[in-house]
């Protein structure tokens, strides 16, 4: 299944995600196998510059259409060890005070044009999700980057884009509790 990743612009990017029913369908279960793999795919330069695509390290499923609440994020942290997530009907469940963001700002495969300025973001998060990956609930406490690659696609689901996170006026304010990363 190739996955055509809908922009900005289409109208169906502001609608709120719907729960998805559980146990997983097997459609539900491709679908999320094949947007893991689209992002596995996405992070190999020379597959990437074959096929014209960009690199990324989420992906929800709003992104290629469907209204369900369910993402997939896969990537390699600081560590060397592999983040991955196949992520069905999650819930932020916890935030800290302070903030982060990444200090050359987010970016969307669903986003073409270059939004400069802060993303603000909870630096900690606890999230509950059933994960079709290792196929069990599972709460993730996830801090710094990991939080907003979390909070990033969350906000998917609910038809908000990184740059709405954007101060207007001024792109570059840090809040006083907010580490840039």
């Amino acid at each position: 299944m190739k996955l055509k990743i809908i922009k900005d612009s289409n109208p169906i990017m502001r609608k709120k995600s719907l729960p998805v029913d559980l146990p997983l369908s097997k459609e539900d279960k491709d679908t999320l196998d094949n947007m893991l793999n689209y992002l596995k795919l996405s992070q190999d330069e020379e597959y990437a510059k074959k096929h014209n695509i960009r690199s990324g390290v989420g992906l929800a499923a709003i992104q290629i259409g469907l209204l369900k609440r369910m993402f997939v994020i896969y990537y390699e942290n600081q560590d060397n060890e592999i983040v991955q997530y196949q992520l069905v009907n999650p819930k932020i469940i916890e935030t800290s005070i302070r903030h982060v963001a990444l200090s050359n700002g987010e970016g969307c495969l669903s986003v073409d044009k270059d939004y400069k300025g802060l993303s603000h973001r909870y630096y900690k998060i606890k999230m509950t999700a059933f994960d079709a990956l290792t196929n069990q609930d599972i709460t993730i406490t996830a801090r710094g980057f990991d939080a907003i690659v979390l909070q990033h696609e969350y906000d998917h689901l609910d038809g908000i884009f990184f740059y709405d996170r954007i101060d207007k006026k001024n792109p570059n304010l840090q809040l006083q509790d907010e580490e840039l990363i």
